[in-house]
């Protein structure tokens, strides 16, 4: 493994807590497929962690809520056919998992108005399709000498 996986600052995962587990991927191979556990699970006991600030612990458990399953966070990798690649991959969606989760909350969107220049842009440029469009009106077809008259 590649070292400490930051979540963000001066906080990382604690390979002490990582919990692996390895079983074979699925899908097409050759001999190789049917001996090597290459899919990656790793989990993560959110709610039992001291490594996360009580904030940032807070925050993630209220916004992972529906992906907990008794307060374990589980990632799966099995995109590469290594397992030490699936391992750096499953540890970085993990610590990303958890910086996205225990991020602060967006700051509220302040309400404002469409600029009347803007506005008035757009009028003036739908009245000019709408011109536009009715310069193809099909009553000008049926005439004979054609629409200039000749």
């Amino acid at each position: 493994m590649s070292g400490p996986y930051v979540i963000r600052g001066s906080v990382s995962l604690p390979e002490a807590e990582l919990m692996w587990r390895f079983s074979r991927s699925s899908g097409p191979g050759g001999q190789h497929v049917n001996t090597s556990d290459s899919q990656v699970e790793l989990r993560f006991d959110l709610a039992r962690t001291e490594s996360l600030p009580e904030v940032w612990k807070q925050r993630a458990l209220e916004r992972l809520a529906g992906r907990l399953n008794g307060g374990v966070i589980t990632v799966r990798a099995s995109e590469h056919r290594s397992q030490w690649r699936n391992r750096e991959t499953a540890a970085v969606r993990m610590a990303a998992l958890l910086a996205e989760a225990s991020g602060p909350p967006p700051k509220p969107r302040r309400a404002t108005r469409i600029p009347r220049g803007i506005n008035e842009r757009r009028l003036r440029e739908k009245k000019q399709r709408s011109e536009t469009k009715r310069g193809r009106n099909a009553r000008d077809w049926g005439d004979p000498a054609g629409p200039l008259g000749v």
